[in-house]
């Protein structure tokens, strides 16, 4: 559904891709692993077409992503990002429904309402938890939010930046249960990326290493332990020894 061929990226002097390729089928949760300041977030960024790449092509469903229309285009896609980034001056039901109440998938309040509360109710929030503001609630209960948000326009591909990122073991499994669950029963194609390896082994169907600006290795999730790659097997083992050099 996506594929990305010999995508470059730098910065100025920053060379963060340097000719990346890869394959995301449609249907499946591909995670992008890396360590941090590897690229994964310009990867994104490149996708959903907010950073230009220098070279290089990326096509959604075989269309050029420079040449899509933008607003059709995004539309498409859903996002759960690592703050968060809820509305603090929005309630939450306003948040969940931020795009069916603006733009081109706009609907009437009452029914952007009530698919909110529906969508917080399928994360496990309350419905009363709609009136609510950002600031009331927990760590926890704001990434639900956030993911709530994300799927509340039923988009065909959802990103998930780092979605476990400061939460405890137990809401992070909460959390990566339920990307598993949805992405499954929205037939939806995702893309993930952590450092995490606990979330990996919950929501991934293929796995990209991202490394030196280039994919190093990528595969199914039940061959991930037992390819030889260096890059990977230190990754994953966490090794302070092994060909990604430690940030000292």
């Amino acid at each position: 559904m996506i594929e990305l061929s010999h995508v470059t990226k730098s910065f100025g002097s920053n060379h963060v891709l340097r000719g990346v390729d890869l394959v995301v089928p449609k249907g499946q949760s591909m995670v992008v692993i890396g360590g941090s300041g590897t690229g994964k977030s310009v990867l994104l960024k490149c996708i959903l077409g907010l950073v230009r790449p220098d070279s290089g092509t990326i096509t959604l469903d075989g269309q050029d992503v420079a040449q899509a229309e933008r607003e059709a285009f995004l539309a498409r896609f859903g996002m759960l990002f690592q703050g968060g980034a809820l509305f603090d001056s929005l309630r939450v039901w306003e948040n969940v429904a931020f795009r069916l109440l603006r733009g081109p998938l706009r609907r009437p309040k009452a029914e952007a309402r009530e698919i909110a509360i529906e969508k917080l109710r399928r994360v496990g929030l309350k419905p009363e938890t709609a009136d609510l503001f950002p600031a009331e609630l927990s760590g926890g209960m704001q990434k639900r939010v956030g993911l709530a948000r994300a799927i509340a326009a039923a988009p065909e591909i959802i990103f998930f930046d780092e979605p476990t990122t400061g939460l405890d073991p137990i809401m992070a499994g909460v959390i990566n249960d339920l990307i598993r669950e949805i992405v499954t029963e929205m037939g939806a194609t995702a893309i993930t990326i952590t450092h995490d390896m606990t979330s990996v082994r919950a929501i991934a169907d293929r796995v990209a290493m991202l490394h030196g600006g280039v994919i190093q290795w990528t595969g199914p999730v039940a061959e991930l332990d037992a390819t030889p790659d260096p890059y990977v097997q230190q990754f994953i083992h966490g090794r302070a020894e092994g060909p990604i050099a430690a940030v000292r």
